[in-house]
């Protein structure tokens, strides 16, 4: 039997008797946790069988595929699963972050928020319409989803997600009953999105020490507003016009004009992780910016230069006033795990292989399948030395 968990530098490779029996008492104890969210025991055993079909070697994680391969002749039972049966797929996300963190966290973990397209035809999918995604580097037909992931020492996966909703769907309450939307989910923003999801895993007490997001989150100042007053500190990527005020001036600048001015000899050679091909290096710098409010802590400006073109790219930071020049770089550089994270949710559990168009099945479906990706995320941390099964 082969397992394959090998995205962006894991393992992957086949493997003994004792392992495959040590995946399979972790997906039972996996199942066990999240088995009490189904009141009957049809939906409860076949959410299992879902489970198996989205880590078992079926090439598309749809309702045909999974239903054969669980030995079930038609795919009526996996759709009921994902539409009508009686289990709600946020209790199974809230069992999925306490099972990522269980298993894997840590004081000094990063939450990434990112989010990722799913290209979708037709105009009746839950959230679809013309728009840009990072997918496909355009716009396209498609849905989003804003994605948090736990990345820790130990590893990473995707632990919350909210279904993007855009103004042309909450404004037509046909269309969204169509797609049985609920009565009560109103426009939000990206930005608004991740910060329900951030707020749920803080008041769920996720150990974790920063986050980290691209410059569509980190150039949100209702964002970053509230997570200073959730004393969470945070490493954001911003734009290159936006402006801050440093220690040393009266008035707002530029970050790019801030970054122009730092002197060469201020730039230091630091990696920001480890990535498919090793070391990921870069030129790092940073700049002190003013910081009012909250005594004890500190804001910068984070600048990483490319080695090789000079590119820059700049992040915006808030956290204690004697975090490091090195510690600001490993939490900006973290945000890469989900880049893999939704690499490995797509292509080895089927992340995007839904056929669903509902509201209800998206959620089912995306939460399973991070589920499904999780389970990985943990067996791949206990394939290192140190890294055990139940």
């Amino acid at each position: 039997m082969t397992l394959r968990v090998g995205v962006c530098g894991g393992l992957m490779s086949e493997v003994g008797l004792a392992e495959v029996q040590g995946w399979a008492t972790e997906l039972a104890a996996v199942h066990k946790r999240i088995a009490p969210r189904f009141a009957r025991a049809e939906p409860r055993e076949r959410a299992l069988a879902y489970l198996r079909g989205l880590l078992g070697g079926v090439e598309r994680k749809n309702g045909w595929q999974l239903a054969e391969h669980a030995g079930e002749a038609t795919p009526d039972g996996m759709q009921r699963l994902l539409s009508t049966a009686r289990w709600d797929p946020d209790a199974v996300r809230d069992d999925l972050r306490g099972y990522v963190t269980e298993r894997l966290g840590d004081p000094a973990a990063v939450l990434i928020v990112d989010d990722s397209g799913i290209i979708k035809k037709g105009t009746t999918s839950a959230g679809v319409q013309r728009q840009y995604t990072g997918t496909s580097g355009k716009v396209d037909n498609c849905q989003i989803g804003v994605f948090l992931a736990y990345a820790s020492p130990a590893g990473s996966a995707l632990v919350d997600r909210e279904l993007y909703l855009p103004k042309s769907w909450t404004a037509d309450p046909q269309r969204c009953q169509a797609a049985k939307v609920p009565a009560g989910v109103r426009f939000r923003t990206k930005p608004q999105l991740a910060r329900v999801m951030l707020q749920r895993a803080l008041d769920a007490g996720v150990p974790a020490g920063w986050v980290t997001a691209d410059e569509a989150y980190g150039d949100n100042p209702g964002l970053r507003g509230w997570l200073e007053q959730q004393a969470q500190p945070y490493v954001l990527a911003v734009g290159c016009a936006r402006r801050w005020q440093p220690t040393d001036r009266p008035a707002r600048v530029a970050v790019r004009t801030l970054a122009a001015e730092i002197p060469e000899q201020r730039w230091l050679r630091i990696s920001a992780g480890e990535g498919a091909k090793g070391h990921r290096f870069y030129a790092w710098a940073r700049v002190p910016l003013a910081t009012p409010g909250r005594d004890g802590f500190g804001r910068w400006l984070l600048v990483r230069r490319s080695l090789g073109d000079g590119e820059l790219a700049y992040y915006v930071c808030w956290g204690l006033a004697e975090t490091s020049l090195a510690g600001l770089v490993r939490v900006a550089g973290a945000r890469w795990s989900i880049e893999c994270d939704f690499q490995q949710a797509k292509q080895e559990v089927g992340l995007d292989h839904y056929e669903v168009r509902r509201w209800p099945g998206w959620y089912r479906h995306v939460t399973l399948a991070m589920l499904a990706h999780a389970f990985l995320a943990v067996v791949r941390a206990c394939s290192h030395p140190g890294g055990r099964l139940l």
